[in-house]
């Protein structure tokens, strides 16, 4: 049920910010928003508390980022919180970047590597994702896990590419152990 809240309502401000040639404005926003939202326990507990009822919320709401944010903004909170759904807000709003970012052609990499990377190897990796996927451009996020021994593991998406030297050693292994000796 909340995959189906996030789309419907992520999907209506995609298409509105779309429509309104305002997607990069609003896009910028709503990851403004989420960081504010992050950062902040007290108003993620607010937004999703019950105890809270939609007039104190919206006035919160109206208070912080009235003239902050645009009115396509302002609606959309406006409308989660009088339906009920600002408890989902973060949530609609994840659906909507990732949105956004698909529209726009930009990937989301997960890269593990044994060692830290240098940025002459991060460019090179990302320039080597261009060259072999349909994105103009990606996010990339790096982690170090000395457990891989060497090599990397990438993912985007559901994809996952690993030439880690662990996988390698661990396909090794599986096949080592389906040989039969005589």
């Amino acid at each position: 049920m909340a995959k189906l809240v996030s789309k419907t309502y992520g999907d209506a401000l995609f298409e509105l910010a779309v429509s309104e040639n305002n997607l990069a404005a609003i896009t910028d926003e709503v990851h403004c928003f989420l960081d504010i939202l992050h950062q902040n326990d007290d108003m993620n507990t607010m937004l999703s508390g019950d105890g809270v009822s939609k007039e104190e919320k919206w006035e919160f709401i109206k208070n912080v980022f009235d003239g902050r944010l645009s009115d396509i903004m302002m609606g959309f909170l406006n409308i989660a919180i009088e339906k009920g759904r600002s408890s989902d807000i973060e949530s609609i709003l994840d659906y909507f970047s990732d949105r956004a970012r698909e529209y726009n052609k930009i990937g989301v990499a997960h890269i593990t590597s044994a060692v830290s990377l240098t940025d002459a190897q991060k460019k090179q990796i990302k320039d080597r994702l261009l060259q072999v996927t349909d994105f103009v451009d990606y996010e990339t996020e790096y982690e170090v896990d000395e457990k891989l021994i060497g090599g990397l593991v990438i993912r985007i998406g559901d994809r996952v590419f690993d030439s880690s030297v662990k996988n390698r050693i661990e396909k090794m292994q599986r096949s080592l152990t389906k040989i039969q000796l005589n």
